[in-house]
């Protein structure tokens, strides 16, 4: 069952009085479970999408589905962790993590319990009484990624969620995030500027063109999970990232 389905979706906004096309028939899906990519150079409209898909922008023409119809509030299925971590710096990590289930009315202590239980599983046991401030970049992205999966919502959209870590900790994240998505089941939703890191994650990749964006690629990565370091240098992943890289320059 497709979790999103967009159905030729534009979008222009207006800028010094002139209208600018940014989204130009972008039709995709993501099904329950899966991990799908969107690539795409910088100013494409990639967060555009995303903002349209949490009900944050309306498309000017096209249809958003969610669960399969489009009455549905993005609110009670998608959960949209964007590029910066947005934790609240006058909360502790423990009391940023429940915000969402804290702010839809739940017993505050019951979830609190729920997210202390999961802390080690996020590399934060130990940490919850520290505030945001405290943490590294890793650690503020893991508690992000925590409030999101904690939400409960059946998609994670991740905006480039490890385009501000260095190499070293992104990759760990990389390797982190498909043991969260392996326990969890969530359908992901995945931005990012990194071709490897999309053909290291991915069941599908869809590859956009600079604005207006349009698709100009949709690849299915069929390569063996669970994911070991060793796909990198495989003959499979380098003619997978070559087709990508080769519809971006073309793009």
């Amino acid at each position: 069952m497709a979790e999103i389905i967009l159905e030729e979706v534009t979008k222009t906004f207006p800028v010094d009085g002139q209208s600018v096309s940014v989204l130009a028939g972008i039709s995709l899906s993501v099904a329950a479970g899966e991990f799908v990519s969107l690539i795409g150079p910088s100013g494409c409209g990639k967060s555009t999408l995303f903002n349209i898909i949490c009900g944050l922008v309306k498309p000017d023409s096209g249809r958003v589905l969610l669960g399969g119809r489009d009455d549905v509030r993005a609110g009670e299925m998608v959960s949209y962790m964007p590029q910066k971590d947005l934790l609240l710096p006058w909360r502790t990590v423990l009391d940023n993590v429940i915000l969402a289930r804290e702010v839809a009315g739940e017993d505050k202590e019951t979830v609190k319990r729920e997210a202390r239980q999961l802390m080690p599983l996020f590399g934060l046991a130990g940490f919850e009484n520290c505030y945001p401030a405290e943490l590294s970049g890793g650690m503020r992205q893991r508690a992000a990624l925590m409030r999101a999966i904690l939400a409960r919502r059946r998609v994670l959209l991740l905006d480039e969620p490890f385009g501000a870590l260095d190499a070293i900790t992104r990759t760990r994240m990389q390797r982190w995030l498909l043991e969260i998505w392996d326990r969890f089941k969530q359908a992901v939703f995945f931005i990012t500027h990194d071709v490897e890191e999309a053909v290291f994650l991915s069941d599908r990749i869809y590859v956009l063109t600079s604005r207006p964006a349009r698709l100009c690629l949709h690849l299915d990565v069929d390569l063996p999970r669970p994911r070991r370091d060793a796909l990198l240098t495989e003959p499979r992943f380098l003619f997978l990232k070559k087709q990508i890289l080769d519809a971006l320059l073309g793009g």
